[in-house]
């Protein structure tokens, strides 16, 4: 069983995936056939690509008579800025480390 921050990774290591995400974080919702003239790939393909990032939870979807509008969802990056966060705090403790030994080696 994949963990949050693996689910996250793993739907964004796909190149066509996240182009589709940056193209909604950055100019909002947006239907399947506007996304598809910027794809570079068919309708049904960005469809599924769209299904994954649902699944992920990084779209969300409204429908709309016949159109379907996508939206990035923000919050579902959660999981692995929650990740990002712990190994931050790791390497800036190990920095402060070394920092601390360079300064008395320099004494």
């Amino acid at each position: 069983m994949h963990s949050a921050p693996d689910a996250v990774l793993k739907t964004l290591a796909d190149p066509t995936r996240r182009a589709i995400f940056e193209r909604l974080a950055r100019g909002g919702e947006q239907t399947v056939r506007v996304l598809t003239g910027h794809s570079g790939v068919s309708q049904p393909a960005v469809s599924k690509h769209l299904a994954v990032l649902r699944l992920a939870g990084l779209v969300r979807d409204r429908r709309e008579g016949r159109q379907t509008h996508y939206s990035a969802e923000p919050q579902g990056l959660a999981p692995l800025m929650d990740w990002i966060g712990l190994y931050g705090a790791f390497w800036r403790d190990r920095f402060d480390r070394l920092e601390t030994l360079l300064n008395r080696m320099d004494q």
